[in-house]
Parts: C-alpha cells; structure tokens; sequence
C-alpha cells in the first residue's frame, strides 16, 4: 500500500507543478499592488525592474525565492500556490527561465 502511494504521488508531482496559472499571477499582482513597490525604487517603470541589466534575478530559483521574499518583507500572507502563481506569471512575462524540472 505505501508503494502505491509513494509512487501515486510521483506521478502526480509534475502536475502539481503544472498548475501555477499565469492569469492568476498577474491578478494577485494587481491586488497586492507589487508595482507600486516596484515603481517607488526604480523611481519611474514599474516594470524597469525585471529588465534592468544588474537584476537580482537571474535564474528560476532565485525568482523563486524573491517572490517568497516579498510576501515576507511585505507581509502579504500570500499562500505558497499563489507565490506559484506570479512566479508563473513573472517568468512567462519577463524571465523566460526554464521551467523548474
């Protein structure tokens, strides 16, 4: 019975990862107003800040662990499949990273 779970939730792991939903992404960031924030420290573009040539992100991982970051500083209380969500969106708007494997 264990293996039929262990390997149940194998299986199912790709789609788990699938589900971050870009249209989701980009609506939390509008309700959580993460432009402003944006645009209060590149004192112009908002979106100055993804394509700025010395971003910090520069990989999945690390647009991973900013997006945590933020929720935290900002105390957004966002759940981790939203985090998902605007990674989703972040990366197939701006990043065009991989997708995490």
């Amino acid at each position: 019975m264990k293996r039929i779970v262990a390997l149940l939730v194998l299986a199912l792991a790709p789609v788990a990862a699938a589900a971050a939903d870009v249209a989701e992404g980009r609506k939390l960031i509008e309700q959580n107003h993460c432009e402003t924030c944006h645009h209060n420290k590149t004192l112009g573009d908002a979106k100055a800040i993804y394509l700025r040539k010395d971003r910090r992100v520069t990989s999945m991982e690390k647009l991973v662990s900013q997006v945590s970051v933020c929720n935290s500083e900002l105390k957004l209380q966002l759940f981790p499949d939203d985090e998902e969500h605007i990674v989703a969106y972040l990366n197939d708007t701006y990043y065009h990273f991989p997708a995490k494997k």
